[in-house]
C-alpha cells in the first residue's frame, strides 16, 4: 500500500528534475519572437476555452509535460473545470462534458497532431467545418499548428514542467 506522499511523484525527491538542453529564446531570438507573433495571431480568432482545450490535448498526445502543465494551469486560472481537463485525455468516452464545437476542435486537433497516422480524414474536417466558419477554422488550424510547434520545441529542449505560474512570463514559451 502506498501512502499519499509516496504516490505524489511531482515533489518526490527520488525523481530528479532534468535540466533543459538549451534556451531557444536566447539562442534563436528571431525564431522565438516569430513563434510568439504566430501565437498572438492564432489565438485572436479562437474561443479562449477551445484554445486551451486544443493546447492541452495536443500536448497530451505529444507527451509534452511542460505544455500540459502550462495550459492546464492557464485553463484552471481562466475558470475551466478540473473535471473537463481530467476527462480530456478520454474525451471520446466523455463527450457529454463538451459541446459539439469543442468536440469538433478536439477531434481536429488529434487528426492534425498525429499526421503520421495518415491525412486529416474528410469526416473530421467536415465536422469541424460544420461547427466553425471558414475564418474560425483557419484560426483553429493555426492554433493546432502552433501548439504542435511549441510541443516539439519544449520536448526537444527538455523544458522542465512544474514551475509555471499562470500570468507569469518566466518559463513560458509565450503560447
Amino acid at each position: 500500500m502506498t501512502t499519499n506522499t509516496e504516490s505524489n511523484h511531482s515533489h518526490d525527491a527520488r525523481l530528479p528534475e532534468h535540466t533543459p538542453r538549451l534556451n531557444m529564446a536566447e539562442l534563436v531570438p528571431d525564431a522565438y519572437k516569430a513563434m510568439i507573433r504566430f501565437a498572438t495571431a492564432a489565438k485572436k480568432g479562437v474561443d479562449p476555452v477551445i484554445f486551451e482545450l486544443v493546447q492541452i490535448r495536443a500536448s497530451q498526445i505529444n507527451h509534452c509535460a511542460f505544455c500540459v502543465d502550462m495550459h492546464t494551469k492557464d485553463a484552471l486560472a481562466a475558470g475551466e473545470s478540473v473535471e473537463r481537463i481530467v476527462q480530456l485525455s478520454a474525451w471520446e468516452e466523455s463527450k457529454h462534458f463538451y459541446t459539439a464545437k469543442e468536440i469538433a476542435a478536439i477531434e481536429l486537433t488529434e487528426a492534425v497532431t498525429v499526421l503520421t497516422d495518415g491525412f486529416v480524414p474528410d469526416a473530421v474536417w467536415e465536422r469541424a467545418a460544420k461547427e466553425f466558419d471558414e475564418k474560425e477554422l483557419a484560426h483553429l488550424v493555426a492554433a493546432i499548428t502552433l501548439i504542435n510547434g511549441w510541443n516539439r520545441i519544449s520536448v526537444t529542449t527538455r523544458m522542465v514542467p512544474g514551475h509555471y505560474t499562470p500570468g507569469s512570463t518566466a518559463h513560458r514559451p509565450a503560447n
